[in-house]
């Protein structure tokens, strides 16, 4: 039985993202992506409260595996990461409640003296949520929340203890190579001599596997893309008409990544007012949304040992489809 709510640690919760740095990020950013060539809107803005019920969705589309395999390597090796890795402190970038969060606070758990979880996000109502969640959950665990953007504010996370950083789901591979070797080199500075690094990362495999992933028979992933469009309209007052643009997910072989776009139908104007901002778009052009890299083995060990880290175990499922691995710095 969990004790009273009155008897746990307290909740701790750090806020380093003023009230408005999203609203002014979201600016900032749509205009440099609708303005540059080609245009792109970073993949961040996707994760309204839609676009996250979206995603959920898409992890259930039978084409869509990274989820589940991902949760397999959790469900069989929890127990030998927590011994590994030897922490008594896991700070998860991009925090979240999620069936993967739970087996790894339990395998360390289990192991006696995990005292701390520090889970990290911008959004503050979810991650508020989301701590008192795993709060009421797990006995005597503090939990010690940070919001902040993992660009800007990994120097400031909690020090305290031997740290487990986890960065999970192959959220890295929406980094492209220039922005995931700063945050590689931005993280290890935050960790200290000891700290392990837990990394989430989809591998290289059969082309119309990858493909079909992004490209579910249901369109759940296509309503999925298009919602940033959504997001556009609503807090920038825009006038994207979401007919007039197409889902396109392919593979690129030279750089090994899913790339994901918005496909103009015909030839368009869109005004977005909170800019002052007026966009034309030509038939068939593309607005890019998103890259997902798929990695092989040697490409992890060299990213992560340009940045001073050593791979102690690469755990993958049983389909070899999904790595997890663990890095230490020395």
């Amino acid at each position: 039985m969990n004790p009273p709510a009155s008897t746990r640690p307290p909740v701790t919760v750090e806020v380093h993202l003023a009230p408005d740095a999203l609203e002014s990020a979201l600016s900032d950013e749509v205009r440099a992506g609708l303005t540059s060539t080609p245009r792109a809107i970073p993949p961040k803005w996707l994760y309204d409260e839609r676009g996250s019920e979206l995603f959920e969705e898409i992890t259930l589309t039978p084409e869509y595996y990274p989820t589940n395999r991902e949760a397999e390597i959790f469900e069989t090796y929890a127990a030998d990461i927590a011994a590994q890795s030897g922490a008594d402190t896991m700070v998860e970038l991009g925090s979240g409640s999620s069936r993967k969060t739970r087996l790894l606070l339990e395998a360390f758990q289990a192991r006696g003296n995990f005292v701390r979880f520090v889970p990290f996000d911008v959004s503050e109502d979810f991650l508020r949520s989301s701590a008192e969640t795993i709060a009421a959950d797990f006995n005597d665990l503090e939990i010690h929340a940070v919001v902040g953007d993992f660009e800007r504010h990994l120097g400031l996370l909690p020090k305290a203890g031997c740290r487990m950083f986890a960065f999970l789901g192959s959220t890295i591979g929406n980094l492209e190579p220039p922005a995931r070797a700063r945050f590689l080199a931005e993280l290890a500075d935050a960790m200290n001599p000891g700290d392990t690094l837990l990394l989430g990362t989809d591998l290289v495999k059969d082309v119309d596997r990858l493909e079909a992933a992004y490209n579910d028979a249901a369109g759940v992933t296509a309503q999925f893309s298009l919602n940033v469009l959504n997001v556009i309209n609503r807090e920038l007052d825009a006038d994207f008409n979401l007919d007039a643009f197409t889902h396109v997910a392919r593979w690129n072989p030279d750089e090994e990544w899913i790339e994901i776009f918005l496909r103009s139908e015909a030839d368009q104007t869109v005004r977005v007012e909170a800019l002052d901002l007026t966009v034309d778009f030509a038939a068939d052009e593309l607005l890019g949304i998103e890259v997902s890299t798929k990695f092989r083995p040697e490409k992890i060990a060299t990213e992560l040992g340009a940045v001073g880290l050593t791979i102690e175990q690469i755990f993958t499922d049983a389909a070899g489809d999904f790595a997890v691995t663990l890095a230490r710095k020395a």
